[in-house]
């Protein structure tokens, strides 16, 4: 697509990848070293490159196979392809946004450096060969393929494990070391987002946020993308986010007259607005890929909901107000 326009092809390279069921936190790893290199022979900055797969992840999320969407799909008994499907309206409006910030972010922010391309290691004369290099994936994918065709099922916590130290068994407690150290925090994380999920599945926060809407005289439709935008900001994480609001407010929503396709639309898109913030793993785990400090991550957070409020509106004009599913 040419130098200029590397940005866009960041961004349609991230979505695809998340569209096909990839993870977004391995999405944005897996592009970001490419990313990089585009993006700094274009001249650009490390917020737009970011910025670019922050909302491509979120646009492949929100009409991909990925957990979040599964939630979705068993909270409202709709099949897996229906909530792809009304995915896709949402999904198309966070690619233009994204592509819009992302240019008007591209000369923020601080520079890309050799070292962020990995121009130290290039240098680096004890590199493994190729074939030792293909052997990892090779042989987690062959593991992983045992339980569809001979139905040995092998744990993917023992399949990559497995797969990563081939070629370079020697060497496996120095990697086990530096795994452990960039992934503990991450870690912690997660384990706190699932004991603040218990929590608020259990509280009387449900009743306050209903009481809210009828309050300030809100259709009931509403409730689905409210919700969805509370839950996402309170977990950091669209999956939990989707699965809080379509499981504890998902009836109410329903019984209020909208159909359940339509609810579960609103609500799995408006889980995107704030499901980046600090106290999840995203966060951490984006700015890590392109080598940025957190306060600049935070600069992005602002940007970032607007994709999110765009994804929110769209989906809450087309499915609540128009009713356009059902």
């Amino acid at each position: 697509m040419g130098a200029k326009r590397s940005l866009i092809a960041i961004t349609l390279a991230t979505w695809l990848l998340t569209t096909v069921g990839v993870f977004g936190d391995v999405a944005c790893i897996t592009v970001a070293p490419i990313a990089l290199q585009m993006a700094r022979r274009a001249g650009y900055h490390k917020m737009g490159v970011l910025m670019a797969q922050l909302g491509a992840v979120r646009a492949g999320n929100v009409m991909s196979p990925n957990p979040n969407a599964i939630a979705a799909a068993e909270a409202f008994n709709l099949p897996l392809p229906s909530i792809i499907a009304v995915g896709v309206i949402p999904a198309v409006t966070a690619l233009i946004v994204t592509s819009l910030l992302a240019k008007r972010l591209s000369m923020r922010g601080t520079e890309i450096t050799e070292a962020d391309i990995g121009g130290e290691a290039a240098q680096h004369k004890d590199l493994p060969p190729l074939w030792a290099a293909l052997s990892g994936p090779v042989v987690t994918i062959a593991i992983l393929l045992l339980r569809p065709i001979a139905g040995i099922t092998i744990d993917p916590l023992i399949a990559l494990p497995v797969g990563g130290i081939m070629g370079k068994a020697r060497d496996m407690g120095h990697y086990f070391n530096a795994g452990l150290a960039k992934m503990s925090g991450v870690a912690m994380l997660l384990v706190g987002t699932g004991a603040l999920s218990g929590i608020i599945s259990n509280s009387g926060l449900k009743d306050v946020i209903i009481s809210f809407i009828e309050t300030l005289g809100l259709p009931g439709f509403m409730l689905a993308p409210i919700s969805g935008m509370l839950m996402g900001a309170a977990t950091a994480s669209a999956t939990a986010g989707t699965t809080l609001a379509s499981q504890i407010f998902g009836p109410t929503v329903v019984a209020s007259g909208v159909t359940p396709l339509a609810a579960a639309a609103m609500t799995h898109a408006s889980c995107f607005v704030f499901d980046g913030l600090p106290h999840g793993s995203f966060f951490h785990v984006s700015a890590g890929g392109v080598n940025m400090e957190i306060s600049e991550r935070l600069k992005l957070l602002g940007y970032e909901a607007i994709n999110g409020l765009a994804m929110m509106a769209v989906s809450t004009l087309v499915f609540g107000v128009l009713k356009l599913a059902g």
